[in-house]
């Protein structure tokens, strides 16, 4: 595996015989911007750019995301289940729980 985005970047543009400009042209990244992503002057570019980037390589958007820094949505578990979570809690968090979902319905009906 390449050990940054800039690497994989470059070596992917390379293998499909692109040019920086050719980039430019499929994508509206600069080709200075582009530049400096293969070779690590910015670690963390917009996800956008990634997409855009993903797309025109035919690699996979996640694979730059990472290597971005972006937490993955496969690794990371989300900070509230609530099929889950609700276990674990007593019968009187439980009912606390009910009470503010009931509250926020209530609201939501109002406004």
């Amino acid at each position: 595996m390449n050990s940054t985005l800039g690497t994989l970047l470059k070596q992917t543009r390379k293998r499909r015989n692109l040019t920086l400009r050719d980039v430019q042209k499929e994508t509206r990244i600069s080709n200075a911007y582009l530049s400096q992503l293969e070779n690590d002057k910015i670690a963390n570019p917009s996800p956008n750019i990634l997409h855009k980037l993903a797309k025109l390589y035919e690699i996979s958007y996640e694979t730059l995301m990472s290597l971005a820094g972006y937490p993955s949505p496969s690794r990371t578990k989300p900070a509230f289940r609530i099929h889950e979570d609700l276990n674990e809690l007593t019968p009187e968090e439980k009912d606390r729980v009910l009470e503010y979902i009931q509250f926020l319905k209530s609201r939501k009906k109002v406004t």
